[in-house]
């Protein structure tokens, strides 16, 4: 089964950090532009970051510039988000997504174009 899991969302205070894990199964990840998305309740889906490959450009999003970082690990077939100086508007739910080639912006940006799609971590930042 083609699948990717989230995981590592919780509850942090505000300029906490958290780091969330997308791990892939059924397929590898090596030739595969991923990206991180997020939705807030009552708010439309929003692009966060997205990686080519392995050592390739990342791009994020402005809210986010500076104080997440996105990397990726082929060997474990898992795509990582740390996050630091966590605000309260970060909360949302994270999705991770993978498409088969590599590609930047802005294709990158539109989860639709996606080929594979994670169920979701839950993170919120609150006092």
């Amino acid at each position: 089964q083609l699948q990717l899991v989230e995981s590592g969302g919780g509850l942090v205070q505000p300029g906490g950090s958290l780091r969330l894990s997308c791990a892939a199964s059924g397929f590898t990840l090596d030739y595969h532009t991923i990206g991180w998305f997020r939705q807030a309740p009552g708010k439309e889906r929003e692009w966060v970051s997205c990686i080519r490959n392995s050592g390739g450009s990342i791009n994020y999003a402005d809210s986010v510039e500076g104080r997440f970082t996105m990397s990726r690990d082929n060997a474990k077939n898992t795509v990582y988000l740390q996050m630091n100086s966590l605000k309260p508007e970060d909360t949302a739910v994270y999705y991770c997504a993978a498409k088969r080639g590599l590609f930047g912006r802005p294709m990158c940006l539109m989860y639709h174009e996606y080929d594979y799609r994670g169920q979701g971590t839950q993170v919120t930042v609150s006092s």
